[in-house]
């Protein structure tokens, strides 16, 4: 492999790598009020165990990931078998069985409420572009990663396409997939060598053709909500900058409020993974997607340096994570 293969590996590689590290990071405070997340963890500088009264991640491990993690590694597996092209009843197959094997296991971290309800009801015959006409919150941008890996950033219209097809299951509508475009592209982007401000150019202009597919349903745009969140987190300095700005732009698990929240915890951090993840984290709300959504991207703009060595050690270990494998199958991908 060439230096510049080395270096988009690293990117890669990095992209899951910070998903997965933003995602434990938010693991024990998701559904939490910020608040009650200073109270209870302080300063979050690291992972934490979730704690034993948690309404979803009782008891978990620091370190531990959640949905947002295997939902993404579920597609990447779903894009690598079918060749780069996602069939939705089979993608809603694998998703109903991994909802079985979390119950199995005991977890409540299940399919999310629009995800669930689409799933339901392409297994019982519904066609999928219907299924997933009114889904408009986070699940599609949450485990869309490996879409920016498998897709360059040098051709939006294929790459939101592709993002339309892995949405299209249970997140058929322009909000959705607008959220959804905007990661796969900042982390594409990242992977072809832009720097941050480059990758929210290249974001918000797949949001703008995203939000342009699937079904019309009410609710503000998020292309230009991303462009005033990046503004505002560069503005938001200090402990009473960050507050207004989470105030204003909002933590909860519709995709207007948290993918434009991801990307100005990265502006405010300058583009630094670790330390929007970290921000993510400890938001309030829908912490481990905001936070695993600014790592990816953080990951794929920086590469594996983003992240403390520790912390991917870490979340690898806890979650026997074998990542090569996936990178190297969507890489495949992104070079025919």
């Amino acid at each position: 492999m060439s230096a510049a293969g080395d270096d988009l590996h690293d990117r890669a590689l990095a992209a899951l790598q910070g998903l997965a590290i933003g995602d434990a990071l938010g693991m024990p405070t998701q559904l939490m009020a910020r608040a009650r997340i200073a109270e209870r963890f302080g300063t979050i500088d690291g992972f934490r165990d979730a704690a034993p009264e948690h309404p979803i991640a009782a008891g978990m491990p620091a370190g531990s990931v959640t949905d947002d993690t295997e939902q993404a590694l579920l597609l990447a597996h779903a894009l690598i078998d079918g060749a780069g092209v996602i069939d939705p009843e089979d993608f809603a197959r694998r998703l109903a069985a991994w909802e079985d094997d979390m119950r199995a296991r005991g977890s409540l971290d299940l399919l999310g409420p629009s995800t669930r309800a689409a799933v339901g009801a392409v297994l019982v015959g519904v066609p999928a572009e219907q299924a997933g006409r009114t889904g408009a919150t986070n699940g599609a941008a949450m485990r869309v990663t490996p879409v920016g890996i498998a897709w360059p950033s040098t051709d939006l219209p294929a790459l939101v396409t592709a993002v339309r097809d892995a949405s299209r299951v249970s997140h058929d509508t322009g909000i959705a997939i607008a959220g959804a475009s905007a990661i796969a592209a900042a982390v594409s982007a990242g992977l072809d060598g832009a720097g941050f401000d480059d990758a929210v150019t290249i974001a918000v202009a797949a949001a703008r053709t995203g939000a342009e597919l699937g079904t019309w349903v009410a609710g503000a745009d998020v292309a230009t909500r991303i462009e005033w969140a990046v503004g505002l987190g560069r503005d938001a300095a200090g402990d009473d900058g960050l507050v207004a700005f989470l105030d204003l732009v909002g933590t909860s698990l519709q995709t207007q409020e948290s993918v434009p929240a991801a990307f100005g915890l990265l502006a405010r951090a300058e583009g630094r993974g670790w330390d929007a993840a970290l921000a993510g984290a400890a938001a309030g709300g829908d912490t481990d997607t905001i936070a695993a959504m600014a790592g990816a991207i953080g990951g794929a703009i920086g590469g594996t340096a983003a992240f403390p060595a520790e912390a991917i050690q870490t979340v690898v270990r806890i979650n026997t994570l074998d990542l090569g494998p996936v990178v190297d199958g969507l890489l495949a991908l992104r070079s025919r």
